[in-house]
């Protein structure tokens, strides 16, 4: 792949922000924007432990989805109180996703203040948590709602790699999915570009988020997230700001993501492996256009 850093500012004014990343749909890490949140500090395993602890929630493994596996499925069921204690006693490889935890504690929303200046749309009922042991891994994929995503780390550290949506075909993008036939696990170390050629050629951005610091991931972004510590981090979205950007999102969490739940349902074996057939199929043409041949 051809990786970049991706950008990093201490503050940066609305004006700036809407110039150089939100109009451009370029990330940037914002390390003060969360400068003055009492969550910075406040927000501790034990804190949270304390005030939804007795809450269950699904649990995720490193393993990639079998042929069977609907969107979203969830690997186990265990309590929030024993999922924490059990992350911070050594490396787990289990990880919770889009856990809304302020419905069960509403106060926690006073404890951060919204970027409304800096774009329109957010999602304010759906602040998400983000949770995660060290090694364990989010797999490249894009948010399904192709929503703006301000995704702020808490305790520990996570390593990022991003790639802009555009480059769907040439990092394998199963059809009817938002996800990539490749693997991206230690990527750094041992990207298959033997069974995947197409990826010497994909444009990535990389870094490391750490406490306190904010990633902009503008909408549609491709993303591979790996926990180097045990952490958990906060997504706030925001709808993307154009007709047609809100229309593809509506598809995808309307038509899409229901048509891959159904053809995993009725032909589960024939379905894996055409998604992955056509995957490569679609970067073969994109690497033709590039003027190489598979």
């Amino acid at each position: 792949m051809k990786i970049q850093q991706i950008e990093r500012v201490a503050d940066i004014t609305p004006a700036e922000f809407r110039e150089k990343y939100y109009l451009p749909r370029k990330p940037v890490i914002i390390s003060g924007l969360s400068q003055n949140w009492e969550a910075k500090t406040k927000w501790t395993w034990d804190y949270f432990k304390s005030i939804v602890g007795e809450q269950t929630v699904g649990v995720y493994n490193n393993t990639r989805a079998g042929a069977s596996t609907p969107v979203n499925g969830a690997d186990d069921y265990i309590k929030f109180g024993d999922y924490l204690d059990m992350i911070q006693q050594g490396p787990v490889e289990l990880r919770i996703f889009l856990f809304n935890i302020f419905q069960h504690a509403p106060q926690l929303v006073q404890d951060f203040t919204w970027p409304d200046e800096y774009a329109r749309g957010f999602l304010h009922k759906f602040p998400m948590l983000f949770v995660g042991g060290a090694g364990s891994v989010a797999h490249m994929h894009y948010d399904i709602d192709l929503s703006h995503i301000f995704h702020t780390q808490f305790i520990g550290r996570k390593r990022l790699l991003l790639l802009e949506n555009n480059q769907s075909p040439l990092i394998y993008r199963m059809p009817m999915t938002v996800e990539s036939a490749a693997s991206f696990v230690n990527w750094q170390e041992q990207l298959n570009t033997k069974d995947f050629p197409a990826l010497n050629y994909a444009r990535a951005y990389t870094e490391t988020l750490n406490h306190g610091e904010t990633l902009f991931m503008p909408a549609g972004y491709w993303h591979h997230m790996e926990y180097i510590d045990s952490g958990f981090a906060m997504s706030l979205r925001a709808l993307d700001q154009r007709l047609s950007g809100k229309l593809n999102g509506a598809y995808h969490l309307l038509g899409l993501r229901g048509m891959n739940n159904l053809l995993i349902k009725m032909a589960p074996t024939w379905w894996y492996h055409y998604k992955r057939k056509v995957a490569r199929e679609r970067a073969n043409r994109a690497l033709e256009k590039l003027g190489v041949h598979a």
